[in-house]
């Protein structure tokens, strides 16, 4: 089993969208948490895949620092 760190923000929509750092082009987005990690775990697998069949198998990324918001005047 891999452990990837996934990064949430919403939208000026209200949508949510998730992306995987660690995966080149892994993100995907939805309306409410419940549909964003299925569809994260339907993205991550795909990701996964595409990976393991360009160029050997994927590893695991590291473990997240932290996140915040900087705003400026």
């Amino acid at each position: 089993m891999s452990r990837f760190t996934v990064i949430v923000e919403k939208d000026e929509d209200g949508m949510l969208i998730a992306r995987v750092p660690s995966l080149r082009g892994c993100h995907t987005f939805a309306k409410s948490w419940e549909e964003l990690q299925e569809r994260v775990r339907e993205v991550v697998a795909l990701c996964l895949e595409d990976e393991d069949t360009a160029s050997g198998a994927a590893g695991e990324d590291g473990s997240l620092v932290g996140a915040f918001q900087l705003e400026v005047a």
